[in-house]
């Protein structure tokens, strides 16, 4: 995000053709998630500071997001979830992925599975014109292959 102009970050959170999964960027924090409630959007913040393997991944985004008690902690699961916020109704989604550097290097095959799980979800919500986010903070170099939001 090359700007601070709230106004213009607001437009780029109302772009649903660009929706999708990005790498956080370490500054702006405050003024984007500012910006996404003032467009009436939910914010979910999914700390992965301690998760090292795929269950504890899949139960932590499950805890952090409110997922409905029949979430059955596997990738099918994940992507019937985000593909129904009915529990969380709002003009669009920012989702947080907050400290993903260890399970990216403890399990990075399944974080990478439950990134294109969010990006699927992202691809969903679009046919509706609704925008789901989800930006991934993280400082490792493996990570180059995601977009800067």
């Amino acid at each position: 995000m090359s700007t601070t102009n709230p106004i213009q970050v607001q437009a780029l959170l109302r772009d649903v053709a660009r929706a999708g999964v990005y790498h956080l960027p370490q500054t702006e924090r405050e003024e984007l998630i500012a910006a996404a409630e003032s467009c009436g959007y939910f914010v979910f913040f999914v700390n992965l500071a301690k998760v090292q393997d795929k269950s504890g991944l899949l139960d932590v985004i499950a805890r952090d997001m409110a997922f409905p008690e029949w979430f059955g902690s596997n990738l099918d699961a994940l992507a019937d979830c985000l593909g129904d916020l009915g529990w969380r109704p709002a003009e669009g989604y920012l989702v947080l992925l907050e400290h993903c550097d260890a399970i990216n290097v403890g399990a990075r095959d399944e974080f990478i599975a439950v990134l294109n799980a969010f990006e699927a979800a992202a691809n969903e919500w679009r046919e509706q014109s609704i925008p789901l986010w989800c930006l991934v903070d993280m400082r490792a170099d493996g990570i180059a292959w995601l977009p800067e939001f």
